[in-house]
């Protein structure tokens, strides 16, 4: 069966996207990592389904790279809220679209030829309890909590933005091996559900650096989810203030991230690289 495509990126984090709004994807597990390979594939950080919901306006499921499926994506979902938007298929510049985490509320904006050029994401309450990251870690929260993870000792603080994330505060982004350290930290024995480790540098009380390893794709260019968790720890370790805009820089983008006591706040691009038609069985 040809299936139409759309391959889409916010902030560098590329995924294949789908419209199953009538017909089910075949196999997206088994999909997920033929077709994002870079070189025999389209080439993504993973596919993302665009299906029906009796919820919201859509929902949208993810599948990265080696076909493990993730809870949420910020940078996918404003991808969602644009294709929703361009192709008619929800013309309002304020949706809802169900996830694995929850329904999250997309604000649009428009440009002047009609087109989305970036988005807004409610992305919900910041979850900090051990149980609900998950955490094998005792205690109500966990920052700044010296772990062992290969030879070195790390402090941590650990957030949940529907998935799992550890945020690792350092001097120096550009020098890290994230390669070796990437998968040390997601397939910790403290994170039995495996988990997205974000390295962040501190610029100044409104600016952070950051560079992540996504469970499941390894190091990518940008991570919504991971951006929103290291601004959240930014402000309980004391670096950031609350409820301010805080400017996260990504290898592929700028994001903006505001954490209140009620929710979390993300701002960003994003953009269609191009649109083809594949054969799947």
């Amino acid at each position: 069966m040809d299936w139409s495509f759309t391959k889409m990126q916010g902030c560098g984090n590329d995924y294949i996207y789908f419209n199953c709004m009538e017909n089910p994807f075949p196999s997206p597990e088994k999909y997920a990592a033929i077709l994002s390979d870079r070189h025999f594939g389209i080439g993504g950080d993973g596919i993302v389904l665009i299906k029906s919901s009796d919820k919201a306006d859509a929902f949208m499921r993810i599948f990265n790279a080696d076909a493990s499926e993730a809870e949420m994506c910020g940078n996918a979902i404003r991808c969602v809220g644009k294709y929703l938007y361009d192709n008619n298929i929800v013309r309002k510049t304020e949706m809802s679209i169900e996830t694995l985490s929850g329904v999250k509320h997309l604000y649009l904006s428009v440009d002047t030829s009609g087109s989305v050029s970036s988005v807004r994401v409610d992305m919900g309450k910041a979850e900090l309890s051990p149980e609900l990251i998950p955490a094998d870690l005792p205690g109500k929260e966990i920052i700044a909590r010296t772990i062992r993870v290969g030879d070195e000792n790390y402090d941590i603080t650990c957030v949940s933005m529907g998935n799992p994330h550890v945020v690792v505060f350092v001097n120096n982004t550009a020098v890290l091996d994230l390669k070796n350290l990437g998968p040390l930290f997601e397939k910790h024995i403290l994170f039995p559900k495996g988990v997205n480790t974000e390295f962040v540098r501190v610029i100044d009380s409104h600016t952070l650096d950051m560079r992540v390893w996504e469970r499941g794709s390894g190091e990518t260019l940008a991570c919504g989810t991971g951006a929103c968790a290291s601004a959240v720890a930014a402000v309980l370790n004391g670096f950031c203030p609350i409820g301010e805009d805080i400017k996260v820089n990504l290898l592929g983008g700028r994001l903006i991230i505001r954490f209140t006591e009620e929710t979390v706040y993300m701002t960003g691009g994003c953009e269609k690289v191009f649109e083809g038609v594949i054969s799947v069985v």
